[in-house]
């Protein structure tokens, strides 16, 4: 049996979160957790199952929900060796499968096994999100920076900071900003697409790296007057462009659409941008009878905790349904939903009942998730969430 080091803290999980931890999960939750004897907030911890057998080290959360979270199976003395380990294997694992971009997801928290840790790269800029109280401490963000800049050699490495993560995990209040360099702005290539990048700006690190293989993906289908709704900074409406003959984009929020209109001349593309309410102006170009070829559906997590699932599926039935009516015979339909707790099964029932209820024939031409740079544990459900359905549909 393994021994834990000596100069760790231990946290004693119930059998309960000993059998998660021993099906693969790296979580145990609040509810789960036996003893902590004062561990300090943000520890590596050893953690035991209730008769004081070693399971592995973790992170431990003084604040979160999700107390522990599982870095190894094995005692883990060094912490700053094992991250540098991890970064340099995070690197070694998009080396082989992200193609035609300089703007991906670096190191994707549990399914890199650095739980609580987000890095993007935006060409020469370096994008993270810490999202737990272990990856604030000093030594650990020094540790990274000198990690990251030692390998990648950034011309500046950023943090965005979500001031609701600070909170639930009981972090001090903190301001995005420079950690490495002086540059925060750049234009990254997806696909053979230019986009601006404000490292400061912009939702989560400043664009949706997971949509980017669904990008080029939508583009090989799209023809006709195309519609994008919910389309941010454009991106998918500037992958459509090139093969319809008229493009019309969607967003609530004008400073994402000024963006957009920026990119749209960055790559000699003419988009038609409307800023409005999606669910208002779909409804009212459904009952003008509007008519479109190919539509996208993108929008924001509508089901963020598994209470929201009912509203969430009646809002995303709402769009799916309107956008059907709106397509042409032989129309393509592209339509998202980035919530965990909306599950593909969910989705695909929802979908068939909006084809009923629209009468309409749905033929799915592909089933998509996130791209391959957000890497999906198989015993970590929660690293899959991205679900994208691209359709046929006839009268």
């Amino acid at each position: 049996m393994p021994q834990p080091p000596p100069n760790l803290p231990t946290v004693k999980v119930s059998p309960r979160g000993a059998t998660r931890l021993n099906n693969g999960h790296f979580w145990v939750y609040r509810s789960d957790i036996v003893t902590t004897d004062g561990v300090p907030p943000g520890s590596v911890v050893t953690v035991t199952d209730h008769r004081g057998k070693p399971l592995g080290s973790a992170l431990y959360s003084s604040s979160s929900q999700i107390a522990i979270r599982m870095i190894s199976r094995e005692p883990v003395p060094d912490f700053p060796a094992l991250l540098r380990l991890r970064v340099a294997d995070a690197i070694a694992y998009r080396e082989p499968i992200v193609r035609d971009t300089d703007a991906y997801r670096l190191i994707f928290s549990e399914a890199d096994f650095l739980p609580g840790l987000i890095v993007d790269r935006y060409r020469d800029i370096l994008s993270l999100q810490i999202l737990t109280q272990a990856w604030d401490s000093d030594p650990l963000r020094q540790t990274l920076i000198s990690e990251l800049t030692t390998r990648l050699n950034p011309d500046s490495i950023v943090e965005r900071v979500d001031p609701r993560v600070r909170e639930l995990e009981n972090l001090p209040a903190r301001a995005s900003g420079l950690l490495h360099g002086s540059k925060t702005a750049t234009i990254f290539n997806m696909n053979g697409v230019q986009f601006h990048y404000d490292a400061l700006e912009g939702q989560k690190t400043g664009a949706f790296l997971d949509q980017r293989e669904n990008y080029a993906a939508a583009a090989q289908y799209a023809h006709g007057e195309a519609l994008d709704v919910f389309c941010y900074q454009g991106a998918f409406a500037l992958h459509l462009a090139p093969r319809c003959s008229h493009v019309t984009a969607i967003d609530s929020s004008r400073p994402a659409l000024e963006v957009a209109d920026q990119n749209a001349t960055l790559n000699h593309r003419e988009i038609e941008w409307i800023e409005a309410n999606a669910f208002d102006l779909l409804k009212d170009y459904a009952a003008s009878g509007q008519q479109y070829d190919t539509i996208v559906l993108d929008p924001p997590a509508f089901a963020k905790s598994k209470r929201d699932l009912d509203a969430a599926m009646r809002g995303y039935k709402e769009l799916n349904l309107r956008a059907l009516k709106m397509l042409r015979p032989g129309g393509i339909l592209m339509t998202c939903s980035c919530s965990y707790h909306v599950s593909q099964l969910n989705f695909l029932e929802m979908l068939a009942s909006a084809a009923l209820d629209a009468h309409k024939t749905v033929r799915i031409l592909e089933l998509r998730g996130q791209s391959r740079d957000h890497p999906i544990l198989l015993n970590v459900p929660e690293t899959a969430y991205l679900k994208c359905v691209i359709a046929h549909v006839s009268n």
